[in-house]
């Protein structure tokens, strides 16, 4: 059995040997990076629409609220169908009548053919027999289209989803008097989303007609690859912009779900954040119309200097890194920062020159220096 001392020289040479690992670092050096154009960007959903009530009526039952999510198809809410469905008797009652009469008149019009072949009665008359036939015939035309007329009102007043997606906005109480055209229920789908900004016409020239373009959701700590990006070949008189739209690669279906039983008809991150890789916008959720985006455009290259984001080190409000003098001593200096690239580096704009050895682990050279 070990001892307990020995076990502590053992914690102790393991400890030291941790320690005694040489100081890694590597030379600040400037390198060609992409120049960017940045704007402001919000998100909208590509299909966002609102449904409006077909026919007048009292709210009967709302299925779903604001943050629900709906599949196509299902029953949003109903409107009181006792007037629609009074209606729709009516109407097919008015359709059996045209019907009656209808075959009644096709008979007459037979027997009037039998007659006048045997010259038992006029021109006239047998003209007369299928003038009436043809407007019996009419008359049950027209009852049968308001029939279906009736039937088509009767199914509105169960309001169904046109595509599946979220609830954004509720606009009625339950019980309360809708008429024709009046907005009930607006939804988007979370899966279709895409980015508006807005560029001054100065600069389409340098992003240029297939612009390389990147999207940072700054409360996210997130950068979205768009799908596809198209520039509109209009401006805005006022201010003089040009309005892009990028779109994103499908995205998370986001909201709560909720099972009803109804029937279905059968009809920006700051320099010294880490920020993840690009990932596609269907890895992101919480992704909504209306947030706020920053959307960075290529706009050519430039040479900076830049060092890994691992390496810096925040103390309070100062920002630094450790430099390695020619001894191999650590020393904490102050820098100043500037955007993240691409790949995790980000750049300085003072403070650090061009060849100097900064240490790639600020918590093992914090060690070293205090020895």
């Amino acid at each position: 059995m070990k001892k307990p001392w020995m076990l502590v020289i053992s914690l102790v040479a393991l400890s030291n040997a941790a320690i005694a690992e040489p100081l890694r670092a590597i030379q600040a050096q400037e390198r060609e990076v992409a120049q960017r154009y940045s704007v402001d960007g919000v998100v909208e959903a590509t299909r966002q629409s609102t449904v409006s009530a077909q026919i007048s009526g009292r709210v009967k039952a709302l299925n779903f609220d604001v943050g629900d999510r709906v599949s196509k198809g299902q029953i949003l809410l109903r409107i009181d169908e006792r007037e629609a469905n009074q209606a729709a008797a009516g109407s097919n009652a008015q359709l059996a009548q045209a019907q009656a009469a209808l075959d009644n008149a096709r008979l007459n019009y037979e027997r009037a053919q039998q007659l006048f072949a045997q010259k038992f009665i006029s021109q006239a008359a047998l003209d007369k027999a299928r003038a009436d036939f043809e407007m019996a015939a009419a008359q049950a035309r027209a009852s049968a289209a308001g029939a279906e007329q009736s039937a088509l009102a009767q199914s509105y007043t169960a309001v169904v989803a046109p595509y599946a997606g979220l609830v954004s906005a509720r606009h009625v109480e339950l019980g309360e008097m809708v008429t024709v055209g009046m907005p009930l229920m607006t939804g988007f789908d979370p899966a279709e989303l895409r980015i508006i900004a807005n560029v001054p016409q100065y600069k389409l020239t340098a992003i240029g007609v297939r612009p390389d373009v990147s999207i940072e959701v700054p409360e996210l700590q997130r950068w979205l690859v768009p799908a596809s990006v198209t520039v509109q070949p209009s401006a805005d008189p006022r201010t003089h912009s040009t309005q892009v739209r990028i779109n994103l690669a499908a995205n998370e279906k986001g909201g709560r779900s909720r099972q009803v039983n109804a029937e279905q008809p059968s009809a920006g991150a700051t320099a010294e954040q880490s920020l993840p890789p690009h990932t596609p916008a269907r890895t992101v959720p919480g992704l909504y119309p209306g947030m706020f985006v920053r959307v960075h455009f290529v706009v050519g290259k430039e040479r900076k200097l830049t060092i890994p984001l691992v390496a810096v080190v925040k103390r309070s409000e100062v920002v630094a890194v450790y430099v390695v003098g020619a001894d191999g001593t650590p020393r904490l200096r102050q820098v100043r920062l500037g955007e993240v690239t691409d790949d995790g580096e980000v750049e300085v704009l003072a403070g650090l020159r061009a060849g100097e050895r900064i240490a790639l682990d600020p918590l093992q050279a914090g060690m070293e220096l205090k020895k």
